[in-house]
């Protein structure tokens, strides 16, 4: 089954060609080749809460640190917890991937 990258679920329009690239950039999440197939996504489509810069409620946010618990109220978040759970990656383990 098809799991869908952060900016599919959604629909930022943050990804290469997306509708907000002008305004705000093109998302970290989608460039990310180190988290590529976490979760079963593409880059960090899929671990998006433990990359800086992606974008929450309309504002792009800052770092992990920064960030983390809004990640973890998110709806997306909560998704891919599910869906991959008992192999859900815990935060510490991707971001050592990140280093």
């Amino acid at each position: 089954m098809k799991r869908s990258n952060c900016w599919e679920y959604k629909k930022c329009g943050r990804q290469p060609g997306g509708a907000h690239v002008d305004d705000l950039g093109i998302c970290p999440a989608t460039k990310e080749e180190r988290l590529d197939g976490i979760h079963g996504g593409f880059n960090g489509g899929r671990a998006c809460w433990a990359l800086a810069g992606t974008l929450c409620q309309g504002e792009v946010q800052g770092t992990f640190a920064q960030k983390y618990k809004n990640c973890e109220m998110c709806d997306f978040f909560q998704t891919v917890r599910e869906e991959e759970f008992p192999k859900f990656m815990l935060s510490a383990t991707l971001l050592g991937m990140l280093q």
